[in-house]
């Protein structure tokens, strides 16, 4: 008997997808709810920004704000999406996630150890030393496999060995690779468009997940009113709210405690 077509790709389960995108909603609900007026003013917004911003760019003072939790939030999911990628790729067939066993993704016959990094530019020297070092030694312990540092937004698509130089000292190994996110979606499925329909799938697939849920757990716990109480109260408008809670302390800004 035939088994039943998925209904988004063909490399991992609908279950398995829907699973995953639960799992990235869940780590959004938690920045939101963890994202507090505290913790907003406690970053140190940069009114003088938001003031060009608002000017510049014809926003509101509310949109702006919006916009500016929006981005502090956002700093918070930004290793979610990576792990996004880590477990699509795990339930690949012939595939594992690692989660804390060091390696992100391998193959289940050791043929296969890879690193994730979700864009090109999150790594810094020390960070990338350590990846080359940890990638190269699971080369060594596994004399057939190819290790992989995974940039699944890379500047261009790619398969390359990884050497030179990192952190003043050069690296360099036969079985250790750097390789772009589409390159790696292809290579463990076989499929040069994996990746692409990964992203074709996903608007159906979150918009399946989301009606499946209850939609008031999904609402997201706004500090935005908290905020403008605070405005109010004290007359200010909201820009100046926020510069006098951030800057209270700097000479002259308490003149906007009216």
């Amino acid at each position: 008997m035939d088994q039943p077509k998925n209904k988004y790709v063909d490399f991992v389960s609908d279950g398995h997808l829907l699973q995953c995108i639960s799992n990235l909603h869940n780590a959004y609900l938690v920045a939101k709810k963890e994202f507090t007026k505290r913790k907003f003013y406690n970053n140190k917004v940069d009114t003088f920004k938001l003031t060009f911003d608002s000017k510049f760019n014809d926003i509101s003072e509310t949109d702006l704000i919006k916009l500016e939790m929006a981005r502090q939030i956002d700093k918070s999911v930004n290793n979610a999406i990576g792990t996004f990628h880590e477990e699509i790729l795990g339930g690949i067939k012939g595939y594992s996630h690692g989660k804390l066993s060091g390696y992100d993704i391998k193959a289940n016959d050791d043929s296969i150890f890879a690193e994730i990094k979700n864009k090109h530019n999150t790594m810094n020297s020390s960070s990338a030393e350590s990846a080359f070092q940890k990638l190269a030694r699971f080369a060594d312990d596994n004399r057939q496999a190819a290790c992989y540092l995974v940039q699944i937004l890379a500047k261009k698509s790619f398969v390359k060995k990884w050497a030179g130089i990192i952190n003043g000292k050069e690296y360099s190994h036969s079985r250790v690779y750097m390789i772009s996110g589409d390159k790696f979606y292809e290579l463990l499925t076989g499929d040069n468009n994996a990746f692409f329909k990964l992203y074709r799938s996903l608007p159906l697939a979150i918009e399946d997940f989301l009606n499946s849920i209850d939609s008031h757990s999904a609402k997201e716990e706004t500090i935005l009113s908290d905020i403008s109480e605070s405005a109010e109260k004290a007359k200010r408008n909201i820009l100046d709210e926020i510069t006098f809670e951030n800057f209270y302390y700097y000479e002259g800004f308490d003149s906007l405690n009216g």
